[in-house]
């Protein structure tokens, strides 16, 4: 609950601040005499930046069954299943958790975790994992995802993806508002947004869009390594998580539904974009660790 009211104040805050801004350099007046309501962008910023961000992560975990084809361990059917189960109990109490609910899917090597709150999540691995690996190894990954649920990251990520939202909303539509009015200089046909606005805003949707994937990627790269450690931290040793990484790195990594790739164990290998540091970074962030 406090990370969702810092979700909330958060954007408030950033509304808050361009407007401060915006009123300090004259912007508001300009926009305000050019036929902009600088206030009503500004409600309109948030409400695209803070309502999509919340309505995602309102509705990651149903998704997830829906769209990774999990299929849920009410009841454990095998001794593995009951093993799977025990384990994520095991560190949801050391992490002062509620239990998440389990599930196995099929696929190569990989696993999630995902849901609103700390104490109504999920935590998901695959066939492949289970497969690929040891005990040990499996058990430093469900660690890991469970790291992930107590350190609030799906919050926590929500929170960066909103607050970049509120910037892209406001901003594209600004420039979009002055790259108008240079281009209908000296028209007083029509007092209304042309051409020229809705074209702007289209582009920097897409140019300020990539750009915060950027940063959002970069802090979901961060929070990677504090899984790491954190699965580390619950197993009492950094061995275990070690080892599960560097057999990740020899395995194909599975790929997962769009709306639960970053909370995987495994990433896509780009940079700018990446969800997940290279498993080297990681391997030698552990081992760093390990040596203080």
């Amino acid at each position: 609950m406090k990370r969702i009211l810092l979700f909330v104040l958060t954007n408030v805050m950033v509304v808050a601040v361009l407007g401060v801004v915006a009123s300090l350099l004259g912007v508001n007046r300009f926009l305000t005499a050019n036929g902009l309501n600088l206030t009503a962008l500004l409600g309109f910023a948030l409400v695209m930046g803070f309502g999509g961000a919340i309505i995602s992560l309102l509705i990651s975990k149903p998704m997830a069954k829906w769209t990774a084809g999990l299929r849920m361990i009410d009841n454990p059917q095998s001794p593995d299943e009951a093993w799977i189960v025990a384990t994520v109990r095991k560190f949801a109490d050391k992490a002062g958790i509620g239990m998440p609910e389990v599930a196995i899917f099929e696929g190569e090597p990989n696993a999630f975790a995902t849901g609103a709150f700390k104490n109504s999540s999920l935590v998901a691995v695959s066939t492949g994992l289970l497969q690929g690996m040891t005990r040990e190894e499996v058990e430093a990954v469900i660690g890991h995802e469970v790291a992930h649920i107590a350190n609030g990251d799906m919050v926590t990520m929500t929170l960066i993806q909103g607050v970049m939202n509120t910037f892209v909303v406001f901003l594209s539509r600004v420039i979009g508002y002055a790259v108008d009015s240079f281009l209908r200089r000296g028209d007083d046909r029509s007092s209304g947004p042309g051409i020229g606005y809705y074209v702007s805003t289209i582009v920097l949707d897409i140019v300020l869009g990539f750009a915060a994937a950027m940063v959002v990627a970069w802090f979901s790269r961060h929070r990677e390594f504090r899984a790491d450690a954190g699965a580390a931290a619950l197993m009492g040793q950094k061995q275990p998580m070690i080892n599960a990484l560097a057999r990740l790195g020899g395995l194909p990594a599975g790929e997962l539904p769009k709306a639960v790739e970053a909370m995987g164990i495994t990433g896509s290998i780009g940079k700018l974009f990446a969800t997940h540091p290279p498993i080297e970074e990681r391997i030698a962030a552990l081992q760093n660790a390990q040596q203080r």
